[in-house]
């Protein structure tokens, strides 16, 4: 993402999302205005993590597993190949009920 601005992560969502789909975001303004095409809801932070169904958890969770494949086990990774790990750490997180054993035997 180039910015945060509401114009790109608009755009963004646009392009990634089909129309109507759920979307739950956390309170960030940029994102005010996506209820005009998306079931969006959202959770603030600054009060409570979760309310009810709504929640930012599962994410955060996967940008934290990401975050820790490339600094532990990749050590840094080039930006040209960032889509690979993308691609490989998805279908880990994907398939993570499998465990490691059942994701190997799946090749």
């Amino acid at each position: 993402m180039p910015d945060t601005r509401r114009a790109t992560l608009h755009d963004q969502v646009k392009r990634h999302v089909a129309e109507g789909s759920a979307v739950y975001t956390d309170a960030f303004s940029a994102y005010v205005g996506l209820d005009a095409m998306y079931d969006h809801r959202t959770v603030d932070h600054a009060e409570r993590y979760v309310d009810g169904r709504v929640h930012t958890n599962g994410l955060e969770n996967f940008w934290a597993l990401l975050k820790r494949g490339i600094v532990g086990t990749y050590a840094g990774v080039e930006p040209f190949h960032l889509f690979r790990y993308l691609d490989e750490r998805t279908y880990a997180f994907n398939e993570r009920e499998t465990g490691d054993l059942g994701r190997s035997r799946a090749w």
